[in-house]
């Protein structure tokens, strides 16, 4: 080989050597930039110290950078982590009060009077409504009237979506229906079944869906005035102007039992997931709680009055109303009540003969301090319990004519219903002629919370 290839050979080998060695410099370069890239940009001088740093250094400050985003990850992940702890251990504590039946959620100072022209009225009944219920979803409502039908109403679309008509005499053939004044219902916790009750002693049972009728109680010797299922069953709690308590499986289509011991006929009743019911026991002047199992009863007194509503808030509190005007709260520990507000609707009359307005109906949102009260007074009150139910606050008022016989809240909160005739739900004794017996549905808006501090 002459001295001047082998020249040229060696310069090949040394740009393929550059070549090479500066691709893999190349590499290390990018890999570099890659890896600063996460770290925050850093000032002249720190970059200077960088270019001064060894590789040594290098490696041990990357490490340091990459345990310090290990230990952010790891805060944040425990911050989540007792933050999901908190919720739970508060629905804990709030399963536990509402077992012991101490659990009161302060939900009545947010709430804002609605506009008149919020309320929505549905017509479809001929003569006064005596009951509504609420399915537990919110979905729709049921009412029940003088005029002997039951309608099931939209929430949504406030339309009918079913009408149960009057059972008319002597007529073969006809659906089943009631042919007497309808004066409660009450529908499952499930929503399966819905029970109504009428003047002429009978106890229907229709399936809440399809309104569907499956079975007829009889067995109440004068008219059925009260009905409440136990929640998370379906035992059928009843009550009656022949002064009994009776108890039914609807479920197997069946009798359990009948308690006796008030002295008068008796106007309502609730019940919650326990195994006892609350009645509003009338002219005998008592509030009675019944131990199922026990077939014993406590007794309780307060009113002066007929007392013709009653609702539980709790499994340990109540709400009742009597036509002498007061409304009262209870705790079942102790024999009178906790609270009680006199003319709690006011007075009507000429000066010298006032008489207070009845309290014709009561609800109470399950768990919570808020409490509504309906008369004849031209209003619904909405009522605040204090701490312990051992104060009665009112809240506002909301404009509504005739006799408001029933009120219920919705699961949610979020609406009222209250049930309006131009007559009482238990008698005939004068009418309202400006009243319209209608189905009205009251929305509840809360006011947004204040920001708390720091926030």
């Amino acid at each position: 080989m002459s001295a001047a290839a082998a020249a040229r050979k060696a310069d090949s080998a040394g740009e393929k050597g550059k070549s090479k060695g500066g691709g893999k410099m190349n590499e290390e370069i990018s890999s570099d930039s890659e890896s600063e890239s996460l770290a925050p940009r850093r000032t002249e001088e720190e970059e200077e110290e960088e270019l001064e740093e060894t590789a040594q250094e290098k490696k041990l400050r990357l490490a340091k950078l990459y345990l310090e985003q290990l230990r952010q990850q790891e805060e944040e992940k425990a911050e989540a982590q007792a933050f999901e702890e908190d919720q739970v251990a508060g629905r804990l504590k709030e399963d536990v009060l509402e077992q012991r039946g101490r659990l009161q959620k302060s939900v009545a100072k947010e709430i804002q009077a609605p506009a008149p022209a919020d309320i929505q009225v549905l017509r479809g009944h001929q003569l006064s409504i005596t009951c509504v219920v609420i399915t537990p979803d919110d979905s729709a409502i049921f009412s029940a009237a003088k005029d002997c039908t039951i309608i099931k109403w939209s929430v949504e679309s406030r339309r009918k979506l079913h009408v149960i008509p009057r059972a008319k005499k002597g007529v073969d053939g006809q659906p089943p229906g009631h042919g007497s004044h309808l004066l409660c219902l009450a529908i499952s916790s499930d929503g399966k079944y819905l029970a109504s009750g009428d003047r002429s002693k009978l106890i229907f049972v229709w399936e809440a869906q399809s309104c569907r009728h499956l079975y007829t109680f009889t067995g109440h010797r004068d008219a059925v005035s009260g009905l409440a299922f136990r929640r998370g069953t379906h035992q059928l709690y009843s009550t009656s102007h022949d002064r009994s308590v009776k108890v039914w499986n609807v479920a197997e289509n069946s009798y359990v039992e009948t308690l006796f011991g008030h002295q008068d006929s008796v106007a309502a009743l609730d019940a919650l997931s326990r195994e006892c019911c609350v009645t509003a026991g009338g002219r005998d002047g008592t509030v009675r709680v019944w131990k199922i199992p026990e077939e014993s009863q406590l007794v309780f007194y307060g009113h002066q009055g007929s007392i013709d509503s009653i609702q539980l808030i709790n499994e340990e509190h109540m709400v009742s109303g009597a036509d002498d005007g007061s409304v009262a709260l209870w705790g079942l520990s102790k024999k009178r009540p906790l609270a009680l507000q006199r003319e709690a609707h006011g007075l009507r009359g000429e000066p010298g003969l006032e008489q207070p307005f009845w309290v014709s109906s009561v609800a109470a949102l399950l768990n919570t301090d808020l409490v509504a009260t309906g008369s004849h007074s031209s209003c619904v009150r909405l009522w605040q319990c204090g701490e312990g139910f051992r104060r009665l606050d009112p809240l506002c008022d909301i404009p509504l004519v005739g006799f408001i016989n029933s009120l219920k809240f919705s699961t949610s909160g979020d609406f009222l219903v209250a049930g309006v005739g131009q007559e009482h739900r238990l008698g005939r004794w004068w009418r309202i002629k400006e009243a319209r017996n209608s189905v009205c549905i009251i929305p509840l808006r809360r006011a947004p919370r204040p920001p708390t501090a720091g926030s």
